[in-house]
């Protein structure tokens, strides 16, 4: 930034009555207050140079590594060495569809929309997930059986979140 620049700033800011501006690139750092710049206007010469300081960055703190010592070759089960086949591939996932707070009941002394193995149709209202303090009801997109809730209660959910399984079937 040149002199000229800064000088125009400092104008600018002295007379639009703005308390305080403050300007950063790479390189420098600005910060200009117009009260200290009111008392000091008198004493300013017009030809006094403002020294621009470098950023500076404060080092970084290291992170401290610890080794673990390695577990015992025989504390390792040989059965978990074969990747299970997914037994959760032949159901339907359904997910949030909006951030918010989970909930499976309407209110707290109200049982809950859906439980495990009860029998859905598309339409069906399977939850409520709270945003914003609006309360909606989400809806089922399948027709099915529901095999697993995924998500507890008066939790937080993020957008595509798995929240049931149903068993299309």
């Amino acid at each position: 930034m040149k002199l000229s620049e800064i000088q125009d700033l400092i104008k600018f800011v002295s007379r639009s009555g703005v308390n305080e501006v403050e300007i950063e690139h790479k390189d420098f750092k600005i910060l200009i207050k117009s009260d200290y710049m009111a008392k000091k206007k008198s004493n300013l010469a017009p030809d006094q140079v403002i020294h621009q300081a470098p950023l500076v960055q404060a080092p970084q703190a290291q992170p401290i590594v610890q080794q673990v010592p390695a577990p015992l070759a025989e504390a390792a089960p040989v059965a978990a060495a074969v990747p299970a086949p997914d037994e959760n591939e032949n159901y339907i996932t359904i997910k949030s569809q909006m951030i918010g707070t989970f909930y499976r009941s309407s209110s707290p002394d109200k049982p809950a929309f859906v439980e495990v193995g009860d029998s859905i149709k598309e339409g069906d209202a399977i939850c409520i997930v709270e945003a914003m303090k609006l309360f909606n009801e989400i809806e089922s997109e399948v027709s099915g059986k529901i095999v697993k809730v995924l998500v507890d209660d008066a939790t937080p959910v993020e957008f595509d979140q798995p929240l049931f399984l149903v068993d299309p079937s």
